[in-house]
């Protein structure tokens, strides 16, 4: 059987007042679906740490008293799944990559995500900065439970949120790109959900 998934089939809702945010061949959940490629790792906070690591293999790093110290940030998003659902309004709290990335010196284009677990994502690095994403360890007031990447993932709203790394360790820069865990298996390498990239020809 493939390993990749063309997305669950459920009775279309009319979007209504939403249209607008609704981008094509998706659906509005009130709920927060839990979908991943393997079991939930348990990370303890004390041992926790995120680097990023730069082209040339300089790393910066951060434990979890560094990481939550650097200053907290507020986000109301949309977020979309590949698997057709979308959720609007969901609120979030962590560290902008704006602030994560700033003392970086990098010539990188591309940014490889890693999680504890194992997996994998890629993006270009222009769509982690300027306001697009942050590492999110907060939803809703709360902190974020383990089944939805806590204690922290990734978050980029502008993209299929399969992007949003959960349980994040950290991210490597490059200078050319390379699939991640997804993208290897046919999921589209950018996931822009207001083109439909889903998969990899779309």
């Amino acid at each position: 059987m493939s390993p990749v998934s063309r997305g669950f089939h459920r009775r279309r809702q009319d979007p209504g007042e939403n249209a607008g945010r609704i981008p094509p061949g998706q659906y509005l959940t009130k709920d927060f679906p839990v979908l991943s490629a393997g079991p939930t790792p348990r990370v303890n906070l004390a041992d926790w740490e995120f680097t990023v690591t730069t082209e040339t293999g300089d790393v910066h790093r951060w434990t979890w008293r560094q990481f939550v110290a650097l200053g907290v940030e507020t986000s109301t998003v949309d977020i979309h799944c590949v698997t057709k659902w979308s959720k609007l309004d969901t609120t979030w709290q962590g560290v902008s990559l704006d602030t994560l990335l700033a003392d970086v010196d990098t010539a990188a284009e591309y940014a490889m995500v890693h999680s504890y677990g194992g997996y994998t994502t890629n993006l270009p690095l222009a769509d982690l900065l300027d306001g697009q994403a942050w590492i999110a360890h907060r939803y809703n007031g709360a902190d974020l439970l383990a089944e939805h990447g806590g204690p922290a993932r990734l978050l980029v709203p502008h993209l299929y949120l399969w992007k949003s790394a959960k349980w994040v360790r950290g991210i490597r820069l490059m200078l050319r790109d390379e699939s991640g865990f997804w993208e290897r298996l046919g999921y589209h390498d950018y996931g822009d959900p207001w083109r439909e990239q889903r998969y990899q020809g779309d």
